[in-house]
């Protein structure tokens, strides 16, 4: 592509650079430019102007990024694109779900050319329907068609939208005396409606190993949750070994995220257990968030997973959380 003075000559085709006032209107800079419109410039008293040339090597904006945003989504059932202009496309999610994004991939397409510009959500980030997923954005009028399909090739297949796969939870709560009210229910029932999930009735018993392990193991749904009166501070508290007196198993317990830190996850008969931490009550992002997500989208959610949640993972600071005390010289 050349980009620069061009004489009106010359200009016929060319890609204008930079918007051009005239006295009829303004020419606005993209417009590829016709007989008509250097007609028009004469009469202004223009000689020049500044564009962009195409050869046969090269594709324009538009072209371009439309080949990159369907290669970006090729297989993908959960998005779409919105129509390319000016060298963009905005790729949208159909439906509710969360982000899968191969960052890998990602950053190839934007190593392959600098014209080339690709910028998404955060992995695994939930989205809304006709939430914006990713952009991609040509920053010049035209670029060689082999860097284009060299961006197609990096990043085919590094978008998509994984789509809730579970329908239905069941929460079980323990108390202590009157116990904490229902906000915990309301609050786990709103967030987990946002991907579809139907939270089953309140369910509340002692916080005691053996009647949470009894509840536990009448427990019917796709989802378990576990929310406790008082926060689970190991993995030998009540809520992890009522899980195991149930016949269950904890695969991991904390997590790099705050607030979330005392979250613990597990399974039951093949059915996936989350033990809540307290700030669940909030309906405030924490870590639990990020795990429920990723299981009510059928992503698998390991220890290794939790433990790599770090970076991002300071959510919020909570101006009431205990600090150190300053020590005096």
């Amino acid at each position: 592509m050349e980009f620069g003075p061009v004489d009106l000559e010359d200009a016929l085709g060319a890609v204008l650079a930079h918007s051009v006032p005239l006295p009829g209107g303004r020419l606005k800079k993209g417009k590829v430019l016709q007989a008509a419109d250097i007609a028009a410039l004469r009469e202004a008293g223009r000689a020049r102007v500044i564009a962009a040339r195409l050869g046969p090597a090269d594709m324009g904006e538009d072209a371009a990024a439309l080949a990159l945003a369907e290669a970006l989504v090729a297989g993908s059932q959960g998005l779409e694109l919105q129509p390319v202009g000016t060298g963009r496309v905005n790729v949208m999610a159909k439906g509710a779900g969360i982000a899968r994004i191969d960052p890998a991939k990602v950053a190839a397409v934007n190593n392959a050319d600098p014209a080339i510009t690709l910028a998404t959500v955060p992995e695994w980030h939930r989205m809304e329907p006709r939430g914006m997923v990713a952009t991609v954005k040509i920053i010049a009028y035209g670029l060689e068609k082999a860097s284009v399909s060299a961006a197609c090739a990096a990043g085919h297949g590094a978008l998509d939208l994984a789509l809730p796969v579970l329908s239905d939870a069941v929460m079980i709560e323990t108390v202590v005396g009157e116990g904490l009210g229902d906000k915990g229910h309301r609050v786990t029932e709103e967030r987990l409606q946002r991907l579809g999930v139907k939270l089953g009735p309140e369910v509340l018993v002692p916080h005691e190993e053996t009647a949470l392990a009894e509840a536990l193991a009448q427990a019917r749904g796709a989802l378990i949750l576990i929310l406790t009166a008082s926060a689970t501070s190991d993995i030998r508290d009540v809520a992890p070994s009522a899980l195991r007196r149930a016949g269950g198993v904890v695969e991991h317990f904390g997590m790099p995220v705050d607030p979330g830190n005392l979250l613990f996850i597990g399974s039951l008969n093949g059915v996936p257990v989350v033990g809540l931490p307290g700030c669940a009550r909030s309906p405030a992002l924490n870590g639990a968030d990020w795990v429920l997500e990723r299981l009510i989208c059928g992503v698998p959610v390991t220890g290794a997973d939790i433990r790599g949640m770090g970076v991002g993972g300071l959510l919020k600071d909570i101006p009431t959380r205990p600090r150190p005390r300053d020590r005096k010289g």
